[in-house]
């Protein structure tokens, strides 16, 4: 496609149309609406709960000690105060993309795609650090249940502190992934939710066992660490609200988005946050927490059986655990594989990311790309590494959101909203200051990480997407956003063909 004819200033800035935006030829133009309200909620439940409990728990407290309760709650503050301002883009903008749409409609073009680098960063890396926490639950559970173990080396990442050859089964577990999300987003949907009420029961054993050997004294040392322990805590720990982003992600598959999106990003942030302080203050009150930075793997299981004296109690929730990362690994890989279809189908990557099977309409070269990449993350680098790279493209994106819903108010007051944001201006603004809490306390690494990720991102549009993107020479079709819905399609024939 030749270069358009505006200055690259004009081409950095220009923003995609809320209702109605054109496409890349090539790409599909919508995907199939079957998600419902309970069915999204359980999207945003099922790939937060299970990160943030079942194994950060163990990276998070030696950081802070029994303070990280304090950590939880600044981490669900920020996530909840961001989660309210992607209630309000969602039912404005309700597409597909989550906050790389978002930016692209209030931003500009060059910011959505740093976003976008900061998205794929967040759901590629927290897929594979989901995936490499499964593979100490399932040893723990083929332990309790036939008394062996898969060998270490084949269940552990080359650079980890007890190194291995490869995660073999996170790669197992990226692999049945990709193969529900390619048969179809309704039945994965479904899969997912039968498996969030099985993690919710399993959460729920643990809390009452636990409190029955519950000990006020071993949260005496409160804060070991003091603020900047809290602070370092609290960026571990907000890898795993990511979920509340992946609900923003279906915007293109949800029946009703501008009703539905707002009202599942709630639920399941209420829903996640009292799970998480809950679980947490019961675990910390059965052992000192020193003891947590021995159990990097399977850490709620071995409190188990710590309390029962017992293997039936670890065994039922090393189950539920496998089953439960299995559903946070589902909706990661999902929101990642729809993030690139809304970028091929702006034209900023290639379209071929934006075509969709005709019987499944899944984007299935897309998922499989996707897969294979997330595979070799989760097969050679260990969780800690992945876990604060992962923070710190949530929190980017998070940032980005609380500022389009200020720009967006400014520029388009008029533009139907299902819901609007309580407390604006001050709400947005306080956003932008708990993530950035956040965001300060990560470790200098990461950042130089995340630096050099982003401006490789920067570099590509530069170089390809620009003279790509769906808004040169005007596309070639309309996307139906607001008004227009399925059915309503205003495709056209590309450009050369007119």
């Amino acid at each position: 496609m030749p270069a358009p004819s505006i200055s690259l200033t004009e081409q950095m800035l220009r923003r995609r149309p809320v209702v109605g935006a054109p496409v890349a030829y090539g790409s599909a133009d919508q995907l199939k609406r079957s998600i419902g309200t309970f069915q999204l909620t359980m999207f945003g439940v099922g790939s937060t709960v299970g990160t943030g409990i079942f194994f950060v728990l163990s990276q998070a407290v030696p950081e802070a000690g029994p303070s990280v309760i304090v950590s939880f709650i600044i981490a669900g503050i920020a996530a909840g105060l961001s989660a309210i301002c992607y209630a309000e883009l969602a039912s404005a903008v309700p597409v597909s993309g989550s906050s790389y749409s978002y930016a692209y409609a209030t931003l500009g073009e060059a910011v959505a795609m740093g976003v976008a680098a900061c998205l794929l960063l967040e759901y590629g890396v927290s897929t594979a650090a989901v995936a490499v926490g499964w593979s100490g639950y399932v040893n723990k559970l083929v332990n309790n249940l036939f008394g062996f173990q898969m060998p270490h080396a084949l269940s552990a990442a080359p650079w980890d502190s007890d190194p291995g050859y490869v995660n073999l089964p996170a790669v197992i577990l990226i692999g049945l992934c990709a193969v529900l999300l390619i048969r179809g987003t309704s039945e994965s949907a479904k899969v997912n939710a039968i498996m969030v009420l099985i993690k919710l029961g399993v959460l729920g054993m643990f809390v009452i066992i636990a409190f029955t050997a519950y000990d006020a004294d071993h949260l005496k040392d409160f804060a070991p660490f003091g603020v900047a322990g809290i602070g370092s805590a609290a960026g571990t720990i907000f890898f795993s609200f990511i979920g509340l982003d992946a609900v923003s992600t279906a915007g293109d598959e949800v029946m009703e988005p501008q009703k539905t999106m707002p009202r599942a990003l709630i639920a399941a942030l209420l829903t996640v946050t009292g799970v998480y302080v809950l679980v947490a203050l019961a675990a910390l009150g059965t052992q000192p927490w020193q003891d947590f930075g021995e159990q990097q793997q399977a850490g709620l299981a071995t409190i188990l059986d710590n309390v029962t004296h017992g293997m039936w109690a670890s065994t039922i929730l090393a189950a539920g655990a496998v089953i439960s990362i299995f559903s946070v690994t589902l909706v990661t890989l999902y929101g990642q594989t729809r993030i690139l279809f809304a970028m091929g189908r702006d034209g900023l990557l290639p379209s071929r990311l934006a075509q969709v099977n005709q019987r499944t309409m899944t984007p299935v070269s897309n998922t499989v790309i996707v897969a294979i990449a997330v595979s070799l993350l989760a097969a050679f680098i260990p969780l800690q590494k992945l876990a604060d790279m992962v923070s710190i493209g949530t929190l980017t994106a998070f940032i980005v959101v609380s500022v389009g819903v200020i720009i967006l108010r400014v520029r388009e007051p008029d533009l139907p909203r299902a819901f609007k944001v309580p407390g604006y201006p001050v709400t947005p603004v306080l956003s932008v200051l708990a993530c950035g809490y956040i965001l300060v306390s990560l470790h200098w690494y990461t950042w130089i990480a995340f630096t050099g990720w982003v401006s490789v991102a920067l570099i590509f549009y530069l170089v390809w997407g620009r003279h790509h993107s769906a808004l040169n020479n005007d596309g070639d079709g309309l996307i139906p956003t607001g008004e227009a819905q399925e059915g309503e399609m205003f495709n056209r024939p590309p450009k050369e063909m007119r």
